[in-house]
This record gives structure tokens, C-alpha cells and sequence, in this order.
């Protein structure tokens, strides 16, 4: 039965299974991204402005060690979709057999030197003056269950690759819920602060792992291991790397842009303009989740009819999750430019804050609705094995051109310069990502 399921990827209509897969993966991020908001609420109303700020500042380097288990389990999800639509069972075993290992060496090590250099790396993420003792309260904490974290993230990408969505979505919906639990319990009941926003993340991690285990040892998964699978194989790891570099690299400019968002806003306009870019880049990972749930939908179904040989299935595929994306990105891009005064006004009722915001706001969304193309285009890169054009697309939004920017903008334009620089970075990187996409389908994927 489970071999039927993933079988059906390449079998059913793209439109029903672009729907199937996507749909799952939409709330799972939508109930993620709900989380990480409401969480931001409740610590800007019941701690205050400055630990949003400083949430902002940990999120970086504890993102980047889970990025390991996300780059682990998207590199080697692409390579057991294809597995599977070749029928090769036994190196979709093996490789998953590797990311555990792998994601278990690599998160524990990094943990590790994080909390050893903790006094270091907080003020070079924009940690200084009133931010920092609320941001190493809550750093500590939460990087004893980044390791969690990163095997969550593997997981869940490879109950993906299995064609399995609703449990994928399962896998963040159960932490989610908690989390938002914990926080009323440990932050408004308790009154523990920093350090209860921090146990209750890092009690969601824990919840999500131990459902995650539980599905890869029942009978819904068909990825069953023994010993022989754990093996590090340097074909597989070579592979997986080679992959899932494309989605730590991604991370990693995710983290230098933190780094360097916080640091200039910092001395441009002090804690104020750092908490601004928390709550803007919080409603960033919420308003795109159909966007990213549409784009995880779609990466199965192409990997998969891609290594079954039916490239008009692939086309098709893009052609349907880059035009219902970019549909969904124009409803909510009309909901911002109206309301984006009412959104700042839910976080916290600080004047200084509410002011700068909505501007802010409408700026960093200004290219929303044609980014769609960006995110497909680069995943399908992923999707089909291609590591480079995957890699060079992925990094052009922010690393290409968005740094570049936001370095030499300010300089000229203040904090106006920053927000310039999100929307510029957006139309050049997807435009970018349009000529590549369209040679590739021209050359690759011709209609038989």
C-alpha cells in the first residue's frame, strides 16, 4: 500500500496531486508561521519590544544548525523521490539511512560550539546594549533542542518525498499547538519570561520529534531500516551534500542577512528599527505560506515524474504551481497595502514602532506578487538533482543582489535604503530565475 502511494505521483492528474500535496504542506506552514507570530504577539504584549528584537537576533544561528537537518532531508529527499519513481528501494533505505547519521554529527557538533561561544556570537548578531541579556537567556535555551530540530526538519522532508503529506503537515501542526500552549502556561500563568518563551520551543521540538519517530516505525512509512542502512556511503553523502548545500547555503544567507539587518538597523535607528525588522520579517514567514506550502507540494511530484521519464508531466507541473502561487501571493500582497497599520498594531502598541512599521511593511512586500517564479524555478533545480543552477538561483535573491544593496543603499537613503532593498533584490532575482527556467524546460523538457 505504501508503495501504491508514492507509485500515484507519477499516475494521478498533476492538477489533483499539486492539490493533494500542496494543500498539507500550506497548513503545515501556515500553522507553523502562525506559530512563530503568535509567539512574537505574546512576548512583545506580556515581556515587551526589546525581547522581539532579540528573539530576532537568536533566530540567525539557531536557524542555521536546523538548517543542517532541512539541507540534509531536502537533498536527500530529492534523491529518494527519484529512487522511488526508479523503483530503486534500496538506495531510497540507504539514503535515508545517511541523513540520519549525518544530521545527528553535524547539529550536535554545531550546537555544541554555539553555546561555547555564546558571549561571542550574540552581539555580532546585533546583540548589543538592552538586547543582549534577553537574547542570551533565550539563546541558551533553545539551542539544547536545535539538534531536535534538525532531525525534525529531515524528517519531515522525507515523509514528503514518500508522497505522505498530511503527516508531514501532522509533523508541524503537533509542535505548533504546543508551543502557543506552552507560552500562555510558561510566559502569562508562570511569568517566567525569556526563559519560558525559550522551554517552549524547546518542548515543541521534542513533541514534533517523537511523532516523527513514531511514523517512520509504523507501518505508514516504507522507508524500514536495519543497521546496514546507517552506513555512511560516500556516493549518497557526496549526493546528499552536494544538494542540500543548495538549502544551507540559502540558510546561511539567511543568517548573514539577519546578522547584517540587525547591525545596521541597530545603528541607524537602535532597538526600535531592529524590532520593526522582527515583526516585518515575522509576517514575511507567514503571508508566504501558501507560496512555500505550494512549493514543497510541487517538489515531490517533480522529482519523481522526473526520474520516471514523463517530462510532460513536469512541465505541467510548473506551469500549475507557479500560476496558483502567484495567484494566492496577489490576494494576500492586496491585504498588506491595506492594512499593514492594523497588522503592526497586533504585535505591540509601542508609538515609535507603530510608526515606522507600516512603511516598512509595504516596501519589503512591495515584489510579492511575481516571487513565486523565484522559489518554483529554483526548487525545480532541487527537485531534478541539478545542484548548481539550484544553488546559483537559490543564492541570488538575497546573496546576489539583496546584500549587495543593503550595504551600499543606506549609505545614501537611511532606513529607507534598507527597505528599498528587499523589493529590488525580488524583481532581479526573478527575472533572473524566468530565463533560466524557460532554457531548461526548452532544452530538457521537450514535449514528446
Amino acid at each position: 500500500m505504501a508503495k501504491k502511494n508514492a507509485k500515484e505521483l507519477g499516475q494521478k492528474p498533476i492538477g489533483k496531486l499539486l492539490l493533494e500535496q500542496s494543500v498539507p504542506a500550506s497548513i503545515g506552514v501556515l500553522i507553523m508561521s502562525l506559530n512563530i507570530m503568535v509567539d512574537t504577539i505574546f512576548v512583545g504584549n506580556w515581556i515587551g519590544p526589546t525581547a522581539i528584537a532579540a528573539i530576532n537576533v537568536v533566530l540567525p544561528v539557531s536557524f542555521f544548525i536546523a538548517a543542517l537537518g532541512m539541507a540534509i532531508g531536502v537533498g536527500g529527499a530529492s534523491i529518494i523521490s527519484r529512487a522511488l519513481g526508479a523503483n530503486n528501494y534500496e538506495k531510497a533505505l540507504k539514503t535515508f539511512g545517511n541523513q540520519i547519521g549525518l544530521t545527528l554529527l553535524l547539529c550536535v557538533s554545531l550546537a555544541g560550539l554555539g553555546l561555547i561561544y555564546t558571549d561571542s556570537l550574540i552581539p555580532a548578531f546585533g546583540g548589543k546594549g538592552e538586547i543582549f541579556d534577553f537574547a542570551k537567556t533565550y539563546y541558551q535555551i533553545v539551542l539544547y533542542g536545535v539538534p531536535i530540530l534538525g532531525l525534525v526538519m529531515m524528517g519531515n522532508s522525507s515523509i514528503r518525498a514518500e508522497g505522505k503529506p498530511k503527516f508531514a503537515m501532522i509533523a508541524m501542526v503537533i509542535p505548533s499547538v504546543g508551543n502557543l500552549l506552552a507560552d500562555y502556561i510558561l510566559i502569562y500563568v508562570l511569568d517566567w519570561g525569556m526563559a519560558g518563551a525559550a522551554w517552549a520551543t524547546t518542548g515543541s521540538y521534542i513533541v514534533s520529534f517523537l511523532f516523527i519517530l513514531w511514523f517512520f516505525s509504523s507501518k505508514n512509512s516504507e522507508l524500514k531500516l536495519t543497521w546496514k542502512h546507517f552506513g555512511l556511503e560516500k556516493q549518497i553523502v557526496k549526493e546528499i551534500g552536494s544538494l542540500g548545500f543548495v538549502t544551507l547555503s540559502r540558510q546561511a544567507v539567511v543568517s548573514i542577512t539577519y546578522l547584517l539587518l540587525n547591525n545596521i538597523l541597530f545603528e541607524l535607528g537602535g532597538a526600535p528599527s531592529v524590532t520593526v525588522y522582527a515583526i516585518v520579517a515575522r509576517m514575511l514567514m507567514f503571508v508566504l505560506f501558501p507560496i512555500l506550502g505550494i512549493t514543497q507540494g510541487f517538489l515531490p511530484i517533480a522529482g519523481y515524474n522526473y526520474g520516471a521519464n514523463q517530462p510532460q508531466r513536469v512541465r505541467k507541473s510548473i506551469n500549475l504551481a507557479i500560476g496558483s502561487a502567484s495567484l494566492l501571493a496577489l490576494g494576500i500582497f492586496s491585504i498588506i497595502m491595506i492594512f499593514p497599520e492594523q497588522i503592526a498594531s497586533v504585535f505591540t502598541q509601542d508609538p515609535t514602532i507603530l510608526k515606522e512599521t507600516p512603511a516598512a511593511m509595504r516596501w519589503v512586500f512591495a515584489a510579492l506578487p511575481i516571487i513565486s517564479l523565484q522559489l518554483i524555478g529554483s526548487a525545480y533545480f532541487q527537485a531534478i538533482g541539478k545542484a548548481i543552477p539550484a544553488l546559483l538561483l537559490t543564492l541570488s535573491r538575497q546573496g546576489f543582489f539583496f546584500i549587495p544593496l543593503v550595504l551600499v543603499l543606506p549609505n545614501y537613503y537611511g532606513l529607507w535604503g534598507v527597505w528599498i532593498s528587499f523589493p529590488l533584490a525580488d524583481l532581479i532575482s526573478t527575472l533572473v530565475t524566468g530565463w533560466v527556467l524557460k532554457r531548461e524546460v526548452q532544452l530538457n523538457l521537450k514535449q514528446a
